[in-house]
């Protein structure tokens, strides 16, 4: 549970070991103590979540340490506990930093809601700031390379302005990277950020998620809620697949976008916003604007300051660096061993296309992690891409792989409903394919696999045990001449 360990501050003997034998039931550490220099001995000494904090006390005025304990960067909720109750000294409690206030003789319940209040507000507040921590260390743009320098550059310098941005690229590229970016180094940064997927909601929900509706505005909608714009107020809106959403909803957005207004569902009242807004699209929004799927005052009116993310292709500078950086990370969240890629594996992933741009890589990159296990160096066979461009250069000889049929990509599982093959069965169908690509020839196959012959031994040894009693042997070229001899192991029968 969020709260542990509780310090009660009170003079009076029997409340105190009272309230001590009441939160001990309850779990808590507790130290109790009667004076104010007991107390700021022991949080001296230790840390504390919660301090219930008496007001009159032999040495002192409870309201001191209250104003002290605002002062620490880390500072405990304090909950104050006091038999001479007055408006003037609530107020002045609450506004020094009280996260409670309960009048003496209280309840065991009394104290025990306070409490949980406290620990509600503790979980919340250690949920956000290790989301907060999360995005500001694992959500960046990564890179090095002329085109990535030149998108941070061209961030820096919108950033600091007001102006509604239009981000344009491909699926994967990092689009909602950069609206963060943008967030990040405006002067709204202390404010929220708000994303609407508007390709996720559907057609008749996205009004409300937008706008928010009054209660009983449609059916189900139970009590008033705010809409996305409301929440954002102060700070960014990000329009995420803005080109999704439906003609009658693009006027009622370049309403917004224009006055700065809008209505609830269901309400008739005029709402003023001060929002920032950032859209996203994968399409080339001037050619929907061209066939009448997407309003072109709107589409000037978004397209204030037009960034356009560049694709992988563009940047395979930053190839390598990025797939060091998802091995890495991958590495550490699967608890596996890679640590560094082959020199095939690096041939193979510079000259692959990436048609997913950098979601693809980081995916390839985990899968291969994955499959690599115990070894602390990824394969081109732990890569599993079904075509390897530029693989010939890598390995001259020989020649790449071509790419599976349609036939030969679906699953070998007795559920036809499976949509994609188990990662052993796409590792064991290009070790298959490479032997017959060499005509069994084991030396010239472990070449173009990127692996020692032993580890081709050991795979096809596998499929043999594996194969059915009396069967096909699943591991052909046992009879070829590979013309090279392996090492014997020494624990070999």
């Amino acid at each position: 549970m969020p709260i542990e360990k509780v310090i009660v501050v009170e003079d009076d003997l029997i409340i105190r070991r009272g309230l001590e034998a009441q939160l001990r039931q309850r779990r808590y550490d507790v130290l109790a103590v009667s004076t104010l220099a007991a107390a700021r001995e022991a949080l001296a000494k230790d840390t504390f979540d919660v301090v219930l904090l008496d007001v009159r006390l032999d040495d002192g005025d409870g309201t001191d340490l209250l104003r002290e304990l605002q002062q620490r960067p880390l500072r405990p909720l304090v909950i104050i506990m006091t038999a001479y109750a007055t408006i003037e000294s609530a107020v002045d409690c609450m506004r020094n930093g009280a996260f409670d206030y309960l009048i003496k003789p209280f309840s065991e319940e009394q104290i025990h809601i306070a409490l949980r209040k406290a620990d509600e507000f503790t979980r919340i507040l250690r949920v956000n700031q290790f989301l907060s921590k999360e995005s500001e260390t694992g959500r960046e743009l990564l890179g090095h390379s002329p085109a990535i320098d030149q998108l941070r550059q061209l961030i820096r310098q919108v950033a600091r302005t007001q102006a509604t941005v239009l981000i344009q690229g491909e699926s994967g590229t990092g689009k909602e990277l950069v609206a963060r970016a943008l967030h990040k180094e405006s002067p709204r940064a202390s404010a929220p950020l708000i994303k609407v997927n508007c390709a996720a909601i559907p057609d008749n929900l996205i009004e409300s998620e937008f706008f928010g509706h009054e209660k009983g505005a449609f059916t189900g909608a139970l009590a008033k809620r705010e809409g996305r714009f409301e929440l954002a107020h102060g700070g960014t809106i990000l329009l995420d697949e803005i080109s999704e959403i439906s003609p009658s909803l693009q006027a009622k957005l370049l309403r917004v976008l224009q006055e700065r207004e809008f209505e609830r569902v269901g309400g008739n009242r005029p709402i003023k916003v001060d929002v920032r807004v950032i859209a996203t699209t994968n399409r080339h929004l001037e050619l929907s604007v061209q066939r009448k799927e997407f309003r072109e005052d709107l589409f000037f009116r978004i397209n204030v300051v037009p960034i356009r993310v560049p694709s992988l292709r563009e940047r395979r500078e930053d190839i390598l660096f990025l797939a060091e950086h998802f091995l890495h990370s991958s590495a550490r969240k699967h608890g596996c061993a890679a640590q560094s890629l082959s020199d095939s594996c690096r041939g193979i992933l510079t000259n692959h296309h990436w048609p997913g741009n950098v979601r693809e890589l980081q995916n390839v990159i985990e899968r291969a992690v994955i499959l690599a296990g115990d070894l602390r160096v990824v394969e081109p066979v732990h890569l599993c891409l079904t075509a390897f461009p530029g693989l010939s250069e890598v390995a001259q000889e020989p020649p790449p792989l071509p790419s599976p049929s349609p036939a030969a990509s679906l699953p070998a599982s007795s559920d036809p409903a499976a949509p994609f093959p188990a990662l052993d069965e796409l590792e064991k169908r290009h070790i298959l394919a490479a032997l017959e690509r060499c005509r069994n020839n084991r030396t010239q196959a472990a070449k173009l696999l990127g692996i020692s012959v032993r580890t081709l031994r050991n795979k096809l040894n596998e499929y043999s045990s594996a194969a059915a009693p009396g069967g096909p042997s699943a591991a052909p070229g046992e009879d070829a001449d590979d013309g090279e001899e392996e090492p014997r192991d020494r624990d070999a029968a």
